[in-house]
């Protein structure tokens, strides 16, 4: 069982900085790697600062499409403080860092190098919000499969944070396996990665508790992915197809 809050909230907590500290230092190192500027260069500074503030802005609002009641305590003086997503972090640092590009006209793609970061970094985060059990909101129905844990309330539940463990760690080492099919058009691995992800996430949060259901009973969260892809889709297509036609790297203002 997992439910003792005076280690296990503090322990998610620390898991989550260290998840974004240490992704952090390997997109530095995945940029020194392949002789980029440092992050603190001026163009690099100005994407830095576009995703900081989009994933900070976007992780808040997506938390907070999945949890309107939260909005709603707030006018009757339940001041709670939102939580996080990472549907949200992920989809307001794309579009932060796709607007830093565009004012300060750097055409080149920079998703590849996250790819792994973003992996390492997921990862080291569930792993949190798993310890966390019950007071994350993270955690799957009740099943009656072997692997089903308790997380301190008596009953077992699908431990979908390590359903996404599993499955980011198979899908980015997948595409980072191939990375030269991918090669030659700059952002496609990327692309797919994210792609992946939203079609994972929306898969399954089907087997999480609905806290406050939209329509058709799904959470905000899967609305968000299933809007989120279907809008991502063109470009993940368009780059897809300039892969078969080997016509290398596609302009400025592809999302990745």
């Amino acid at each position: 069982m997992i439910h003792d809050l005076q280690w296990a909230l503090p322990a998610h907590a620390v898991l989550e900085f260290a998840g974004i500290g240490i992704g952090a230092a390997l997109y530095r190192r995945a940029r020194r790697r392949e002789g980029m500027a440092s992050v603190m260069a001026p163009g690099g500074f100005a994407i830095l600062v576009g995703l900081l503030l989009g994933a900070g802005l976007g992780n808040k609002l997506v938390f907070l499409i999945e949890r309107p009641d939260v909005v709603q305590g707030w006018f009757v003086g339940r001041w709670v403080m939102p939580g996080q997503s990472i549907v949200g972090g992920l989809l307001g640092g794309l579009i932060g860092v796709e607007i830093a590009k565009r004012l300060t006209r750097q055409p080149q793609s920079t998703g590849d190098l996250m790819v792994w970061p973003i992996t390492v970094g997921l990862v080291i985060g569930r792993v949190g919000c798993f310890i966390a059990g019950l007071h994350d909101d993270t955690y799957g129905v009740v099943t009656t499969l072997p692997w089903g844990v308790d997380f301190g309330d008596g009953l077992t539940r699908h431990p979908t944070q390590l359903y996404e463990i599993v499955f980011v760690l198979a899908w980015s080492g997948l595409l980072l396996r191939h990375r030269e099919r991918w090669a030659a058009v700059p952002g496609l691995m990327f692309k797919l990665f994210l792609a992946g992800y939203l079609a994972w996430r929306f898969a399954v949060d089907g087997i999480k508790p609905v806290l406050v259901p939209y329509p058709l009973g799904r959470s905000g969260i899967q609305w968000t992915c299933a809007i989120a892809l279907a809008l991502y889709a063109p470009f993940v297509l368009r780059a897809w197809r300039e892969r078969g036609r080997g016509m290398g790297a596609l302009p400025a203002g592809n999302i990745g």
